[in-house]
C-alpha cells in the first residue's frame, strides 16, 4: 500500500523483495509437495501396491484438469449451477424410484411361496467369494 501512496525507490525495492520472497515460498512449497508425492510413489512401489502406484503415475502424467459439471434438464438445455444440478438429479431419481403402479406380473411373483433365487449352501457361498476378483 505504501508503494501506491508514495512510489519512491525504497518502496519499489520493498515491493520487489516481497514478490521475490513470495515466489521463493511458493516454489519451496511446490518442491515439498512433489517430493512428498514421489515419496508416496516410492513407498507404493516397495510395498507392491501397484494400483495406487499407477494411479499416482497417471495423476502426474495427466496433470490437473478442471472438470465441468454439466447436466441436461428435461427440455434438453444445459444446467451448470450446482444447486440446479442437485435439483435435477433429485427430480430424476424421484421419478425413477416413486413408481405407484405395480404390474400384475410383479404381484404374482411377490405372492409365490418358492424363492426366485435358490438358497446357497455355505460351501457354494465360499466358492463364489473365492472366485471374486480382488479390489
Amino acid at each position: 500500500m505504501q508503494w501506491l501512496q508514495d512510489p519512491n525507490q525504497r518502496n519499489v525495492d520493498n515491493l520487489n523483495n516481497v514478490r521475490r520472497e513470495a515466489s521463493r515460498h511458493f516454489r519451496r512449497k511446490k518442491m515439498e509437495y512433489l517430493e512428498s508425492k514421489i515419496g508416496e510413489l516410492e513407498n507404493n512401489s516397495t510395498m507392491k501396491n501397484i494400483r495406487d502406484l499407477y494411479r499416482g503415475i497417471s495423476g502426474f502424467r495427466k496433470c490437473y484438469q478442471p472438470r465441468a459439471y454439466i447436466v441436461k434438464d428435461e427440455k434438453g438445455g444445459l444446467v451448470t449451477d450446482s444447486h440446479n444440478i442437485l435439483a435435477r438429479w433429485m427430480n430424476q431419481f424421484s421419478q425413477l424410484f416413486n413408481v405407484h403402479v405395480v404390474s400384475n406380473v410383479r404381484q404374482t411373483e411377490i405372492h409365490r411361496t418358492e424363492p426366485l433365487v435358490p438358497v446357497l449352501t455355505a460351501v457354494e457361498f465360499e466358492m463364489a467369494i473365492e472366485k471374486l476378483k480382488q479390489n
